[in-house]
């Protein structure tokens, strides 16, 4: 039996640079991180680390609920 995985929009990373006018090239330099890690996060093909989405708020000077979707 083959169980597909729903990809779930867990973070919202993509949609806050946009609006903050910032790029996954600008949020991986300030992280240390590769640019494919930064867009890995952005398609929700993976997540940061709690730990990570603190600093990403930080840096973009949000709160970091804004870097969530609602799960419900």
């Amino acid at each position: 039996m083959l169980i597909i995985m729903q990809h779930k929009q867990i973070n919202r990373l993509k949609a806050v640079l946009a609006d903050t006018n910032r790029t996954n090239k600008w949020l991986a330099e300030r992280l240390g991180k590769s640019e494919t890690t930064i867009s890995r996060w952005c398609t929700n093909e993976v997540q940061p680390s709690i730990e990570t989405m603190v600093q990403i708020a930080q840096l973009l000077n949000i709160d970091i609920k804004d870097l969530l979707n609602s799960s419900k």
